[in-house]
């Protein structure tokens, strides 16, 4: 470990393995060390199924065989689906990541309205028959998507896919409006499609809305069911993925490393991290928050509950994977409730289970309570494993110390919001902003 380092990456949580493999592929020597004797920090999975009780603080059951196979299980600690045309699905692409995963398709998508679940319509024949709208309501959703659709910025593209009414500066509130949708269509909208956590978007311009709508679509249009992709094993599989990426380019992993001092120069610059009596020598530390408490700030906190069924969940026509989203209207919220369930499909659970995760952000000082309108949905539930976690952000963005620290996972059950906070964390690092065929370039180029 006595050596000088480009760049020292603390904790293999999937941030810190994307941002360690792209800057191997950027010529960087990287040394990326995680205080844990496991891949993937917050973002592992846990297997075998006894170990998930274990992690909980739970006595297994003595009869573990009622779950099947224990080595059957892998359970995501943080559950997240891709978006088959997101950035982090174009990151895997890209950078050749993909070749070590296995991905399939989630079943459907649905929304919470009036008490009842809905299926977000996955085409025209399902808009149509959807119960999500009356039949004049549908007539206006169509006409809106087919606007938001044909959407592209630009001086001259927008005045032409632009009403007369409405400019880029016209708010979201003003967009719905200006084609008649009710609250509830702009409910479903906002949340489920363009996937915003809470209602403050209606009030900022409309061209970051329609991108996000356009992007649910082109998603959609990939595999026709829903929108979103779920790797085969669990998701710690991806930061597996970019470990060995990292690893092709030249970086160096160290598992079950504790971390002693990280050391800086007069003027507060990183200059080493020390651990078990050895100092390797750096320009620049990257790291989770867990490993910089005095350079972060408490955010807010979110709660999640992993339950196993044996069921699927209600009203979802029997997926084996699906999200559903409980807009905050619905439940007299602030912010969404979600909730993802996936299955033995997914080579996640012993063969007939299936494993639903619920989570929101905390409002209450009463956690458990908040994400009730989620649990009700589920059915028979035959464990329940909670966790309230601090969502933390930097208050050091790095300019002068080089310590650059990502932020904490959000409730969200899908990567839109990880993948900018990689972005903007590799801003930070570089000074340049994240161009993904670069990054295959990067790659050809060294091959």
């Amino acid at each position: 470990m006595d050596e000088e380092y480009d760049v020292i990456v603390l904790g293999t949580g999937l941030k810190e393995c994307i941002l360690s493999g792209l800057l191997s592929v950027k010529g960087k020597k990287v040394l990326h060390v995680d205080r844990n004797s496991y891949y993937g920090g917050s973002s592992a999975s846990i297997t075998p199924l006894d170990q998930l009780f274990t992690h909980f603080g739970k006595e297994a059951p003595s009869k573990m065989e009622t779950y099947g196979r224990p080595r059957d299980w892998n359970v995501d600690i943080i559950p997240k689906f891709l978006m088959a045309s997101g950035e982090l699905v174009q990151i895997l692409i890209m950078s050749g990541v993909t070749r070590y995963l296995e991905f399939k398709s989630v079943e459907g998508s649905y929304v919470y309205k009036g008490g009842k679940i809905h299926k977000v319509p996955a085409d025209e024949k399902e808009a149509l028959t959807s119960s999500l709208m009356g039949l004049l309501e549908k007539r206006r959703f169509k006409n809106f998507l087919n606007f938001a659709y044909n959407f592209e910025e630009g001086d001259d593209a927008e005045k032409k896919s632009l009403p007369k009414n409405l400019t880029t500066a016209s708010t979201m509130e003003q967009c719905y409006s200006a084609f008649g949708l009710d609250k509830n269509t702009m409910d479903f909208t906002g949340h489920a499609i363009a996937l915003y956590r809470d209602d403050d978007y209606l009030s900022k311009p409309l061209p970051e809305t329609l991108k996000r709508i356009k992007l649910y679509s082109e998603s959609l249009t990939r595999y026709g069911k829903s929108p979103y992709l779920y790797p085969l094993y669990g998701l710690g599989e991806l930061p597996q993925g970019f470990a060995r990426l990292s690893a092709i380019y030249g970086g160096t992993y160290m598992l079950n490393k504790p971390i002693e001092n990280i050391e800086y120069d007069q003027d507060g610059t990183v200059i080493g991290v020390k651990s078990e009596g050895e100092t390797a020598k750096t320009k620049c530390v990257v790291a989770d928050p867990s490993y910089f408490t005095d350079k972060v700030k408490k955010v807010g906190k979110v709660v999640r509950c992993i339950c196993l069924l044996k069921e699927p969940i209600p009203n979802t026509k029997d997926s084996t994977a699906c999200q559903l989203i409980i807009p905050q209207n619905q439940v007299g919220r602030k912010s969404d409730i979600y909730v993802c369930c996936v299955s033995s499909a997914h080579n996640v659970a012993a063969k007939g289970f299936y494993i639903a995760i619920v989570s929101t952000t905390v409002e209450t000082e009463n956690p458990e309570a908040e994400i009730k309108p989620g649990l009700d949905l589920l059915g028979t539930v035959l464990e329940k494993f909670l966790s309230i976690d601090d969502l933390y952000e930097p208050t050091d963005n790095g300019e002068k110390s080089k310590v650059f620290i990502t932020k904490s996972y959000d409730a969200t059950t899908h990567f839109e919001t990880t993948c900018e906070d990689i972005k903007n964390t590799y801003r930070r690092i570089t000074g340049e902003e994240l161009d993904f065929s670069q990054v295959q370039k990067d790659i050809e180029a060294v091959n």
